[in-house]
């Protein structure tokens, strides 16, 4: 954390903040989606943000000023 108290912006978000949301799940529903997270190499809450972005599309939702997914895997070094 910076020394002002607020957390960096995490790697790729070109400086965006990032909302943290507290989600409470049926353990059934968690391992699910943990499962096909893994099957696709992304962490759950990559998941979570692309399934809700996936059905924003579909709704015609889609905030206009929201930044690109972030990247999978880990940063590159010197990022």
């Amino acid at each position: 954390m910076a020394s002002t108290g607020v957390p960096p912006p995490e790697p790729g978000q070109g400086g965006r903040e990032r909302k943290p949301v507290l989600l409470r799940l049926d353990p059934a529903v968690h391992e699910a989606l943990a499962r096909w997270a893994a099957d696709d190499l992304r962490s759950v809450n990559a998941h979570i943000e692309l399934l809700l972005r996936q059905a924003l599309a579909k709704a015609g939702r889609s905030p206009k000023d929201a930044g690109p997914l972030p990247k999978r895997g880990r940063p590159a070094k010197g990022e």
